[in-house]
């Protein structure tokens, strides 16, 4: 099983991925991202991953689409390094990330059982960690760039159950296999349990395993309501990476639950209000702050030759990159509020808009390891349009999503100024400014 997950995985890491609520996708097809991934409670949006009690309702479908995706990522280091031995100052100026353009597969079916029960099958890709900065960022003299690239797929096997005409829940056995490679990390082999599986290795893979519930019910003719739960994927670790994340290379995928409201005031007219919460704090790789006293093996003694290893004390507190609490990104738990609405122009087309606004996952003291993965985007704009081809149920979809230009600034926890150094105050000498911006064009075809 793991072989095969292994080809599928690396047929997806042929292309990327999407517009994201931090590193998940912000919506999966072009119907869905065309209300900003609101919408949870339509049920024609479900066939990709979408609520898993919905597919009841969707008869007999199927869908492929693809999407161009193209996010535009750097950063910028202010201020000149110390040079102070013991510090790891950045070299100053603004780094734009290589790698901007992506191709986004999906595909998907649902098979009706009998007029209560449905089977669905999806295939289909998550994500937005990929940084490929053509500059040794943090000084890897072995390799000309530096940067990170996962790639997440996923085969959602889904049974849907019809409890009264207009009341249905379902579940999603999710299994996931994941894909991830480093370069340009080596200046932190003196901080990892495991230098040899640090950086600059082949792309590790991992598989695992979760599931998803979900309810949908049409409260009344004007009012629908869903619900869904995803649990965590409980991911085996990335073996050639055990000492770069925590947990010996742990790297599971978070849980979120979603939940929406339908409004439709007339029968040509819906609005959709969802509600997202990610819990990236339940994975330690991707949570664990960077703590830049704990990461140092041992201190250089005041006056001491920093060539000579008898004049360093260890470190007490020393926890190194790859153990249980080894740092990791610092990222937060995510709330995302998403709007969508949707008019009927005639019989065959229908437009479509929607706005998502995100809590930012990356705290401004965690900016240093971000560099690596800057997934600072918060809000999206998105437009969308579906037109039938066809009696049969043919019709196409498309969409436009742009995530507007957003920035976090932090400090260089590893560097200080050399002034107040010398006086005791250890103020940080360097800022970093992470800096993000994307847009994406899908094209969905349903039949």
């Amino acid at each position: 099983m793991k072989k095969q997950l292994t080809v599928l995985i690396i047929l997806f890491g042929m292309f990327q991925l999407s517009a994201t609520d931090g590193y998940l996708s912000l919506g999966y097809g072009a119907y869905h991202k065309g209300l900003a991934g609101a919408g949870l409670g339509l049920h024609y949006t479900c066939l990709v991953n979408g609520n898993p009690a919905s597919n009841v309702f969707l008869g007999k479908e199927f869908s492929v689409g693809i999407a161009l995706f193209s996010p535009s990522r750097q950063y910028t280091i202010e201020g000149n390094p110390s040079g102070m031995p013991g510090t790891f100052g950045l070299t100053p100026g603004t780094v734009e990330s290589d790698s901007k353009m992506f191709l986004i597969p999906h595909i998907a079916a649902n098979f009706p059982i009998n007029e209560k029960s449905a089977f669905g099958v999806s295939l289909f890709g998550n994500g937005g960690m990929n940084t490929n900065y053509p500059t040794q960022t943090f000084y890897d003299q072995s390799i000309e760039t530096t940067g990170v690239n996962l790639v997440q797929m996923f085969v959602g096997l889904t049974y849907s159950y019809k409890l009264h005409e207009n009341h249905s829940v379902g579940l999603t056995a999710v299994l996931a296999g994941q894909q991830f490679e480093a370069k340009g990390l080596s200046s932190f082999a003196p901080f990892s349990s495991d230098a040899a599986n640090l950086t600059n290795n082949d792309a590790s893979t991992s598989v695992g395993f979760g599931f998803k519930v979900g309810y949908h019910g049409k409260l009344s003719e004007q009012f629908a309501f869903a619900a869904v739960y995803q649990s965590k994927a409980k991911m085996g670790e990335f073996e050639e990476y055990a000492g770069l994340f925590a947990e010996q290379g742990g790297f599971d995928i978070p849980s979120y639950w979603t939940a929406g409201i339908v409004y439709s005031p007339s029968t040509s007219f819906r609005v959709a209000l969802d509600v997202k919460s990610i819990q990236y704090s339940g994975v330690a790789s991707i949570a664990n702050p960077i703590d830049a006293m704990a990461l140092p093996p041992a201190f250089l003694n005041p006056g001491g030759d920093p060539n000579n290893p008898m004049d360093y004390t260890p470190n007490p507190n020393h926890v190194p990159l790859g153990s249980d609490e080894g740092s990791g990104f610092g990222w937060e738990d995510m709330m995302v509020f998403k709007i969508g609405m949707e008019y009927d122009l005639n019989e065959s087309t229908t437009l479509r808009g929607g706005f998502s606004q995100g809590e930012q996952p990356i705290p401004e003291s965690e900016v240093m390891f971000n560099i690596l993965a800057p997934g600072v985007i918060s809000s999206h704009i998105a437009l969308g349009m579906s037109k039938d081809i066809g009696t049969k149920g043919q019709a196409i979809h498309v969409s436009f999503n742009y995530a507007l230009n957003n920035k976090v600034e932090g400090v260089n926890p590893f560097d200080f100024d050399p002034v107040q150094a010398q006086q005791g105050n250890f103020v940080p000498n360097q800022n970093i400014i992470l800096e993000m911006n994307q847009f994406d064009l899908a094209v969905q075809y349903t039949f």
